[in-house]
């Protein structure tokens, strides 16, 4: 008797199931809304999105509330300050992440209690960007404040400085607690990218007489570039997107200064005329910028030996399958 055989593959399709339909509820249904919105008229509290009209039957350009927006000095001092702020808070992040990650994997030490400290390190990631922008708010406060106590006890300044109304001031805040927030989960990961390499590889360097720097350099880091990309991407991709902090801290101010994309989009959208169709397009240009400058780090940081390594190794197996057809031909031929 024939046994029946079971095929798994359908069990693998019914389970991605609900990813699928949230990722087209969710993800997909708003980006391509979002798209249209952008080619529309939709604005105000009271306009329904069956009464909006695509622009060119307006007698208006198709591309009309894209080109304003990108020439929007507004959208400019969002967009800049965006940037500005994440590669203040990045740097830093990485820097420390890396330190930190090497710290905790170095076998020569053995650092004790190493739970305790992960714990303490990540606890950040943990706390909402809300809880952590009203945190900030008031260790910042004027005239009374901690950050101000403290300052005027150490003799550092004579009278209270009130932070909220200095724009770079504002500007690093917002940097530092982007930094304390995400340190922790960026460190986590590359700690997860150091346990993945070979110890092999550190035995045999350990034994060459190579140091903990050497170490660090010419083994860790090299082996390690894939989870910085990914970690540069990531942290990229949500730069971009700084919203939460911003937003509880100072809402944007002192004369826009922690104003970002993010906020930019959502007062376009939900407060003074509620401008959808600009907030759409806005969204959709942030959505390009993300996706080109993403694309840009993929290949500006993408291994080339590694790509060098593939192309040959495709190459081999086009010759080799050639070489396969080529014997196959010949059999034939000399079997008839």
């Amino acid at each position: 008797m024939k046994r029946k055989r079971v095929s798994y593959a359908k069990y693998g399709y019914i389970f991605s199931i609900p990813f699928v339909v949230t990722f087209l509820v969710c993800t997909l249904y708003p980006i391509i809304y979002t798209g249209i919105i952008g080619f529309t008229n939709l604005k105000g509290s009271t306009m329904a999105f069956s009464d909006a009209k695509f622009l060119p039957s307006l007698g208006q350009g198709l591309w009309d509330n894209f080109v304003e927006t990108i020439t929007a000095p507004t959208f400019h001092t969002a967009l800049s300050n965006t940037v500005k702020m994440w590669v203040i808070n990045f740097i830093p992040q990485i820097a420390l992440a890396l330190i930190l990650a090497a710290w905790f994997t170095n076998n020569q030490k053995k650092i004790k209690a190493q739970g305790f400290f992960k714990v303490v390190f990540y606890l950040p990631n943990i706390i909402t960007a809300a809880t952590i922008g009203i945190l900030f708010a008031n260790l910042f406060a004027y005239p009374k404040g901690p950050v101000n106590d403290i300052l005027i006890q150490l003799g550092l300044m004579d009278n209270p400085y009130n932070f909220s109304i200095s724009a770079s001031a504002s500007q690093y805040n917002v940097s530092f607690m982007q930094f304390w927030t995400w340190y922790g989960n960026t460190m986590i990961v590359l700690i997860a990218g150091i346990l993945g390499i070979n110890p092999e590889m550190y035995e045999a360097a350990e034994i060459d007489g190579a140091n903990g720097n050497q170490q660090f350099f010419y083994i860790t880091i090299p082996n390690l570039k894939t989870m910085l990309l990914y970690t540069l991407v990531t942290s990229l991709i949500g730069g971009m997107q700084m919203f939460d902090i911003p937003r509880v801290f100072q809402n944007g101010q002192p004369q826009n200064a922690t104003l970002t994309a993010s906020l930019y989009i959502y007062s376009q959208a939900f407060s003074g005329t509620y401008q959808y169709n600009k907030a759409s397009a806005a969204s959709i240009i942030m959505f390009a910028i993300i996706s080109i400058l993403s694309a840009l780090v993929f290949i500006l940081l993408k291994d080339k030996d590694e790509a060098k390594l593939h192309k040959i190794i495709k190459q081999q197996e086009r010759e080799y399958k050639k070489k396969i057809k080529l014997a196959r031909q010949q059999l034939l031929k000399e079997g008839k």
